[in-house]
């Protein structure tokens, strides 16, 4: 919040929250952050998905998007492209749910962050409804058989739970309606672990010049299988670390 974009500074706060299995980070600009970041946490595997991938004033290219860190072992990674309906009212750029199979204590889960649009309702709504859509086809997978056909190479099989968890910035506020279809197989986790509490603000609470009042758009869902892990939930209000607060989940073994 001191207009200062320093990696390093991120990655401290985060490692002093939690000292985190897992790290989920969005708005993360060209290769030189995130490779700062994936440096910052030694013993973690660093996976990106890029959402914008344009020319750059200075002839290289233009990359945001979003980072998984992991210390877990990680299966497949999977890059989903979510809709963009065309908007000529509104600014907007394309966006994507990155996926990445981790073997947790207790088995395998999908765990997928994402960033949906700020500027436009409309594709909000699209964005979140094909969050649902991607989680109902991976329990379709689990629930497929592989194919023995290939017991190498790109058609191998791997790894494929039903159980996932999606996390991000949504840029919308817990109760809207737009939540609706990932609500169908998930739980938030905030609801789950802190029953009967308003969720605490997570944008705009340290910035207050737009004149937004603070509300919570960084939320984490889960499977509802997996619900009964979920131990804690926190949201760090005090960290001007950026310009939203971190969100902190702990699941039991």
């Amino acid at each position: 919040m001191d207009g200062r974009v320093d990696p390093a500074r991120i990655a401290a706060t985060a490692r002093a929250l939690a000292d985190p299995d897992l790290c989920c980070f969005q708005e993360v600009e060209g290769e030189a952050q995130a490779e700062a970041l994936a440096r910052a946490f030694p013993g973690h595997g660093a996976y990106v998905g890029w959402a914008v991938d344009a020319p750059a004033a200075d002839g290289g290219r233009l990359r945001f998007g979003n980072l998984i860190l992991s210390r877990l072992p990680v299966g497949r990674v999977m890059r989903h492209s979510l809709p963009w309906p065309a908007q000529a009212d509104s600014p907007s750029m394309p966006r994507v749910a990155l996926e990445a199979t981790v073997r947790a204590p207790w088995g395998w889960l999908r765990v997928t962050t994402t960033h949906l649009e700020y500027y436009s309702s409309r594709q909000r709504a699209a964005q979140a409804a094909q969050l649902a859509e991607i989680d109902a086809e991976a329990r379709m997978h689990a629930r497929t058989p592989a194919s023995a056909k290939y017991a190498a190479g790109p058609f191998a099989p791997q790894p494929c739970p039903a159980e996932g968890i999606v996390t991000g910035d949504f840029n919308m506020a817990p109760g809207d309606p737009a939540f609706a279809p990932l609500r169908r197989a998930h739980v938030d986790a905030w609801e789950t672990a802190n029953p009967g509490q308003a969720h605490p603000p997570s944008f705009f609470v340290h910035d207050r010049a737009s004149g937004t009042a603070p509300y919570c758009c960084d939320l984490v869902f889960v499977a509802r299988e997996l619900a009964c892990r979920i131990d804690s939930v926190r949201i760090d209000g005090d960290t001007q670390a950026s310009d939203h607060q971190p969100v902190v989940v702990r699941f039991r073994d």
